[in-house]
């Protein structure tokens, strides 16, 4: 299927998204705020400098090894069956082993405040010390299902990397535009629940 008309060169794609997430994970302490701490995850948050709303970070500690971690985020058979947020994913285009198009829908959140989404994304999984990166930016798409809003992701992704043999340090950057009339504070408080959530859903399915 291609209908990936603008879509704008891989290469650079690549490129511009794994230099962006590089940039998002050397900022400093002093540049974030606290969003949520829980036990074994905290959220931090700061204004994006790609829209107006919030750019977000996760960090958590996972008992698995990186790649079988990141196999269980990036698109795939796995991500489907334990993301309690995403209830469809389909990989509309391969463009080579680590870079692909994928189109997922997302479940309505805080008791439908925000209704269900549909993004368009475009997935990128590299190497990166020694664990990975696996990163994604929505893309322009000709088709939608008309019973979701499209929303947008700016540059997302998500650091594995290994601490010991048995444990691996997941950290995420995400800042999504849900668009549609929603309340900042709705937003917020679904973006802080719904990484902390993603990190519970997680460790249940990689124990599994």
């Amino acid at each position: 299927m291609n209908n990936m008309g603008s879509l704008p060169d891989v290469t650079e794609l690549r490129t511009r998204l794994e230099n962006t997430l590089l940039s998002y994970h050397s900022l400093g302490e002093e540049e974030w705020r606290v969003a949520k701490k829980s036990k074994d995850v905290t959220v931090w948050r700061k204004p994006s400098v790609e829209f107006n709303g919030f750019l977000y970070k996760a960090q958590g500690l996972v008992m698995e090894n990186p790649q079988r971690i990141v196999d269980y985020i990036r698109p795939g058979p796995y991500r489907l069956e334990w993301d309690s947020l995403m209830t469809s994913m389909d990989i509309v285009e391969t463009l080579d082993k680590a870079c692909c198009v994928m189109q997922y829908t997302t479940a309505g959140q805080l008791w439908n405040i925000i209704s269900p989404r549909e993004f368009v994304d475009f997935s990128y999984t590299t190497e990166y010390q020694n664990g990975l990166l696996s990163c994604g930016v929505s893309v322009q798409y000709e088709e939608q299902k008309q019973s979701c809003v499209r929303g947008f992701n700016h540059p997302c992704g998500w650091f594995c990397v290994p601490v010991d043999e048995s444990q691996s340090l997941l950290t995420g950057y995400i800042q999504t535009d849900l668009r549609g009339l929603i309340p900042q504070t709705a937003v917020d408080t679904a973006m802080a629940s719904s990484l902390t959530n993603f990190y519970t859903d997680l460790r249940t399915a990689l124990k599994t």
